[in-house]
């Protein structure tokens, strides 16, 4: 049996912001394209579930989810990059729900160190949605909202890695306070939406389960994979939550038009490579996954490809057979240093 499953809806089509906006409809035909070749060689795509009002409410305030569930079957403006088509409500509930669907199914079987993983190709993205309002294309967080799910389902410790190429803020506020959730962020700094600094280590209880790693623009693939054995894979192996979350945006690719990041599809696959494993050492081999950006459509197509190679592998087939230069530059050294220097007092194994 393949240890992956992708989660999809065609529903996802029906967000339609206005003309010329980065995050069209064309980046969905990609999904779906790629969601139907998985299908053709005999992969499973699973259809997402609705939320229910409980479910989306342990991420966002009432009065919000009202507003959104106002403007189904009509357009909306939201904020100056964000908006609502017709349709885009429903596929906003069926994007939180891919993401719940996902992580449901990795936790239907024992932590057993072997993988079983589950991509959602989601749609509307959600990592900037805050508690009260839509913000940077996403209208509600769909991975937070997933988290907050296995957290009532009677998980205890649930680690997220962020590798789009913004920040994730939403994620991170919504989990500031709280052990139970450690977000890992990799991001292009500063850049929208101007927040994940090194310093930003949490509050409260949940001081130190914060861990931004904010990287120069032109960071390329060898330092994202500095970070990457140097920070997440340490921390998360410390943390051994029992669930790994990827946020996984496509938006550093050096062909994106938004970011001004270097990495190659070569890059994303080794990232993949290293979380996979993590994944299989520490969380029982349960990872799920959820799509954010990514804007120039063959580097979304080529990234998703690969993503879903390395995941598709047995353990039998080498993962590391696309070549990668893995050697830092001055930007990888100078967020290790800032990262080790914030949080060598939670995490004692960096």
């Amino acid at each position: 049996m393949m240890p992956l499953a992708l989660v999809w809806s065609d529903r996802f089509t029906d967000h339609v912001p206005p003309p010329g906006h980065p995050e069209r409809v064309d980046r969905a035909v990609v999904m779906r394209e790629v969601a139907e070749a998985w299908r053709a060689q005999g992969g499973s795509v699973l259809a997402p579930r609705v939320p229910t009002r409980a479910e989306l409410e342990r991420v966002h305030a009432a009065g919000y989810v009202d507003r959104l569930a106002s403007a189904a079957g009509h357009p909306a403006v939201l904020d100056l990059d964000t908006y609502m088509s017709p349709g885009s409500w429903e596929a906003a509930q069926l994007s939180a729900g891919a993401a719940l669907t996902a992580v449901e199914h990795v936790l239907a079987e024992p932590r057993d160190g072997l993988l079983r993983a589950a991509l959602a190709l989601t749609r509307p993205p959600g990592h900037h949605a805050l508690r009260d309002r839509a913000m940077g294309f996403c209208l509600m967080n769909n991975v937070a909202i997933a988290v907050a799910h296995a957290l009532a389902s009677g998980v205890e410790r649930v680690a997220i890695v962020d590798y789009d190429v913004h920040h994730g803020n939403g994620t991170q506020w919504n989990f500031y306070a709280d052990p139970r959730v450690l977000v890992i962020s990799t991001h292009q700094y500063p850049f929208y939406p101007m927040t994940g600094a090194a310093g930003e280590c949490g509050v409260g209880d949940g001081e130190g389960f914060t861990v931004n790693i904010p990287l120069g623009a032109g960071a390329t693939d060898g330092d994202y994979l500095l970070v990457m054995r140097g920070v997440v894979e340490p921390v998360v192996a410390s943390y051994r939550p029992e669930l790994l979350i990827l946020d996984v945006g496509f938006d550093a690719h050096d062909r994106d038009p938004l970011g001004q990041m270097h990495v190659t599809t070569a890059g994303f696959r080794a990232i993949a490579v290293h979380l996979r494993r993590v994944a299989e050492a520490v969380a029982g081999g349960r990872l799920a996954l959820a799509i954010e950006g990514g804007y120039n459509l063959e580097a979304l197509r080529e990234g998703l490809q690969a993503t879903i190679d390395v995941l598709a592998a047995d353990v039998t087939t080498p993962l590391e057979a696309m070549p990668v230069d893995d050697r830092p530059t001055a930007l990888g050294l100078a967020a290790l240093d800032l990262v080790c220097a914030a949080q060598k007092g939670y995490w004692p194994a960096l």
